[in-house]
């Protein structure tokens, strides 16, 4: 998920602002646990990575500030040439917080679809799976506490030999059906 280029780091999202966080759970026994709880889809302990995507709980002024900082740090810019931008963000996250929770959300999805995409550049299969207890999820994981949430998971891997979709063809609408030119 890293990558040479910055893998998911490269990801964009609204001004940049990055409110998520992406779990590569790697041990198989954390998995099994976590498997009743994805209605017993065994991509969760089969599949060669399952990543889950987080979404910052209550992001603020706080998160506003780290990202200006970062900005300033690596740019080297003094943080008083961001004070403008800064304003601009700090008016989005101080929206209601069920709004800033559902924007923020939507970032994740960007997140998501590069690294759908990425995975099939790579010629790895993956599947983006929102059919999970988030809440399970995230109390297993303790992750309200750390100040994240479950958005949505993802597998990736090789498929099997044996997985009888590995040779079917993708069913999908015609193109005509799915993209209109005015």
């Amino acid at each position: 998920m890293g990558g040479a280029r910055g893998g998911a780091r490269a990801v964009p999202s609204s001004y940049g602002l990055q409110a998520w966080k992406f779990l590569v759970i790697e041990d198989k026994a954390l998995r099994a646990k976590l498997l009743p709880h994805a209605y017993g889809q065994s991509q969760i302990v089969d599949a060669d990575k399952l990543v889950l995507f987080l979404v910052k709980k209550d992001a603020g002024p706080a998160d506003v500030q780290r990202f200006i900082d970062r900005i300033s740090e690596v740019r080297r810019l003094p943080s008083e040439m961001l004070e403008g931008y800064k304003q601009t963000i700090l008016n989005s996250v101080s929206l209601p917080p069920e709004k800033v929770e559902a924007w923020l959300t939507r970032q994740v999805y960007i997140a998501l679809g590069n690294f759908l995409t990425s995975a099939a550049l790579l010629g790895v299969d993956a599947c983006p799976m929102e059919g999970f207890d988030k809440d399970k999820f995230d109390e297993i994981l303790g992750l309200h506490a750390q100040g994240w949430k479950s958005v949505v998971i993802a597998t990736a891997g090789v498929r099997s030999a044996d997985d009888s979709y590995a040779k079917s063809k993708k069913v999908r609408f015609p193109k005509a059906e799915l993209v209109a030119k005015v």
